[in-house]
This record gives structure tokens, sequence and C-alpha cells, in this order.
């Protein structure tokens, strides 16, 4: 990761800390890991893979750091420590997300081989990011309250706003192997489930975490109202429908075969996970 970000003479230094400070800082990685396991279980190798790893989790900093800033969920800590904007100012964090999101595509673009695997990556990484995915739930989320929500359209937001980038990462992970559509489909499958697990345990860490562990303010979302999926479905029916969906996972990646046997380590351990 930090080789992809040896920027040139003309970024500032404080522009240059706050993009090294979201993106290398501590966190789990889900969203790289996906892609080099993806890449792996297709035939590929983690090398080939690893610039598609590092552009997806440029993306997913680009996004928490505008997602912290107080026009958007107003949060003053991320992973364990200050998010950007309280540490760089808002000026500087918004910037560092905008040189994030372009740096992504230029290591795509220049590292990604054969140039029509990095065109397609290209493709796949900007339409998960899109107003209607990643930009587009986080938009609904923003604007929508509980009152009247119904599961589906809880599932709808998140989908798109969590689902869309863990999605992508299988993605782009397959086309870096040059998968065949039956290995493509079996990872769509497993990817649409697993996204939406993972976000019904962030909404439950929300509720039942611990700051410290979690690494960032917890109960925030309940204080505002916004539609997650205990205050929905209750916390019980949230864990069942979460097993439900890694068993669903699980299942979708039997085209696979042994070779897929990390991918399903990870989905169950998002069951597991506190923080």
């Amino acid at each position: 990761m930090r080789q992809h970000m040896e920027l040139g003479d003309g970024c500032p230094a404080q522009l240059r800390r706050a993009m090294q400070y979201s993106l290398l800082g501590p966190g789990k990685r889900l969203r790289p890991l996906l892609v080099l396991m993806a890449a792996e279980a297709c035939g590929g190798t983690i090398e080939a893979a690893m610039p598609a790893a590092c552009a997806v989790e440029m993306i997913h900093a680009y996004s928490l750091i505008h997602d912290d800033l107080p026009a958007m969920d107003d949060d003053d800590l991320r992973r364990g420590r200050p998010t950007c904007h309280k540490q760089f100012g808002e000026a500087t964090a918004i910037l560092a997300g905008d040189g994030l999101q372009a740096l992504a595509f230029e290591v795509l673009a220049r590292h990604v081989r054969p140039v029509e695997a990095a065109v397609e990556c290209c493709r796949v990484l900007a339409q998960a990011a899109g107003a209607c995915q990643l930009v587009g739930g986080q938009a609904d989320d923003i604007a929508g309250g509980l009152e009247g929500s119904s599961q589906g359209e809880v599932e709808w937001i998140h989908r798109r706003k969590t689902g869309a980038l863990i999605q992508a990462s299988l993605r782009l992970g397959a086309t870096v192997a040059r998968a065949g559509p039956v290995r493509q489909e079996a990872l769509a499958r497993y990817g649409r489930c697993l996204g939406l697990a993972f976000q019904i345990t962030d909404d439950l860490l929300d509720v039942c975490g611990q700051e410290a562990r979690v690494g960032k303010r917890v109960c925030k979302d309940s204080e505002r109202g916004k539609v997650t999926f205990p205050a929905l479905l209750g916390i019980e029916r949230s864990v069942e429908r979460a097993k439900q969906l890694v068993e669903e996972a699980c299942a979708a990646l039997a085209p696979l075969g042994a070779a897929a046997a990390s991918l399903e380590a990870l989905a169950r351990y998002v069951l597991e996970r506190n923080r």
C-alpha cells in the first residue's frame, strides 16, 4: 500500500500527511483482502492483484473521510483515532478524500495488466463508487429516517452503501485473475450476501459494541434515528438474518471448491467480529 502512496513534488506536505493518515492507519483491510482472496480462488496471484487491492482501499478510505465530515455523519473518531477532519481540518480532509479517489484509478491504470484488465477494473470500481451505488446509498442513508421504512428498503440502502464496494472487491480480484463466468457469478452471489451481513453486524456493534474495540463512537446511529437493522428488526432477528446471509454466502462458493476456503473463513469471521 505504502509504495503506491509515493506522490510527486506537487503534492503539498499537509495534504500528503492527511492522505497517508487515512489510508495507512489501523483498520480491518477487509476489501483489499477480498480482492486478493478472490484472485487466488480464481487461479491468480497476490502480486498481480495487489494494485487492485490498494485501489479499492483508497476508495474506501476516501469514502470514510467524507462520511465522517460534519455535513455528513459528523464523527470525531475512526479506527480508534481522530477522524481526518479533526486531525487536519475540514478543507484538508475533503481534499485528502478527493486525492485518494483520483489516485485509486491512477494505480489501476498504471499497474494492472494486461491493459484490458486495467480498463475493466476501472469500470468496475467507478461504477461501485458512483451515484447509483456507494454514493447513492450514502445519500439515501442520510436523507431517510426509520419511520415507515421496510426491511427491503433498508437492505436496498446498504446493498449500495456498504455492499457495492465489497462486491466490487471480489470482481476486481476475479478480473485480474481472468476468471470465467461461473466463478464470476459465484463470487457475485457471495459478495451480495457478505456485504449485507457485514452491514448488519456493523449495526449490531453500534448498539452492543464497546467503543474501545469498535474504534468509533457507538450508539450514534440510534441517537440520530437512522435506519439500522437492530432498530427495524430487533437485535435477535438481526443476528439471525446475519447468520442466514453468511450461510448463503458460503454456499455460493461451491463452484470454486477448496480454492475458496479463505473466503468462507472470512465470511464466518464476520459474525464473530468485535470491531
